[in-house]
């Protein structure tokens, strides 16, 4: 167990050492939940955050997307932060729009949305922290 554990906390630095770009699924408006303060957290380390809401207009100072097909830009990294049995709709949308990463936020599984993912050659993590990862392995996309 504790080699899977490695395997898959290294998984999470490099997807994070080599994308930038986060779409948020689930990105909430309600600082105190990690919705949001995780998506802040990578935005103050520099990454691009793309939030992904079906009700707000912006969040953390960006455009609110609806779906993720909405998002006009290319986007590497899908984070959800929503419960596990809407994980599989997601990572078929996040394989449609060409994610090169689906990250299933801290106590979020789905076995469908693994497979999804895996099968379309996209790097997979679940029930992780993102921003817990990020500051542990100490990366950031600022400038140097």
């Amino acid at each position: 167990m504790e080699s899977m554990d490695a395997e898959t906390n290294a998984e999470a630095a490099r997807i994070l050492r080599e994308f930038s770009t986060i779409a948020v699924v689930g990105c909430s408006r309600d600082p105190a939940k990690a919705a949001h303060s995780v998506p802040a957290a990578m935005r103050a380390a520099g990454f691009r955050i793309i939030p992904v809401n079906p009700v707000a207009d912006t969040l953390l100072g960006e455009r609110v997307y609806r779906h993720l097909s909405d998002i006009d830009e290319p986007v590497e990294v899908v984070e959800v932060f929503r419960p596990g049995p809407e994980a599989p709709a997601v990572a078929e949308e996040a394989v449609r729009i060409g994610a090169k990463a689906l990250w299933l936020q801290q106590g979020i599984t789905s076995g469908r949305a693994r497979e999804i993912a895996r099968e379309a050659g996209l790097a997979y993590v679940e029930d992780r922290c993102m921003a817990v990862v990020r500051a542990v392995n100490g990366i950031r996309k600022d400038a140097a």
